[in-house]
């Protein structure tokens, strides 16, 4: 099997300059975990997973670590870095990972599973003529492969 037999088609994206706010609201609304950031002609240039949007800047990381616990407790007051993280100043670019790695629509499924498993990423958006055109992630790799399984076994019935 190849990336083009499994991958999500409808890609949800997001620009550079998208808010983090809405990239968080996006997130949540279509139940995925990132979003590709592509440019004007499509390109994908970063992604922005939940992991990315709930680890600060490395200047605030620091403030991150001392007061989490107090981001936990209703009520409690931000440290003053993180306040800033959550203004609706920052962008997909400013939390994006980058570069972004991606497949082709010929990819083969142990290659992508490699990649995934050897860069300790979740997903790879799939490009044909450098513009996504889908998305395959870990549960896409395993249901594929659930497929695969239930179907060597009803052969094997047979």
């Amino acid at each position: 099997m190849i990336a083009r037999d499994v991958m999500t088609r409808d890609v949800i994206s997001v620009t550079p300059d998208t808010p983090v706010r809405k990239v968080a609201s996006l997130l949540v609304k279509h139940r995925i975990g990132a979003v590709p950031v592509i440019d004007d002609g499509g390109a994908p240039i970063g992604i922005v997973s939940e992991s990315d949007l709930i680890r600060p800047d490395r200047a605030a990381r620091e403030a991150w670590r001392r007061s989490w616990l107090e981001i936990l407790v209703e009520g409690e007051p931000l440290a003053p870095e993180l306040r800033l993280w959550g203004s609706r100043n920052h962008s997909a670019r400013a939390v994006m990972s980058a570069p972004v790695i991606t497949v082709s629509e010929e990819t083969n499924l142990p290659d992508i599973a490699e990649i995934l498993t050897t860069r300790r990423i979740k997903r790879v958006p799939v490009v044909r003529d450098g513009r996504i055109v889908g998305i395959i992630g870990c549960a896409d790799l395993v249901r594929a492969l659930s497929v695969r399984l239930n179907k060597s076994v009803a052969e094997a019935r047979a």
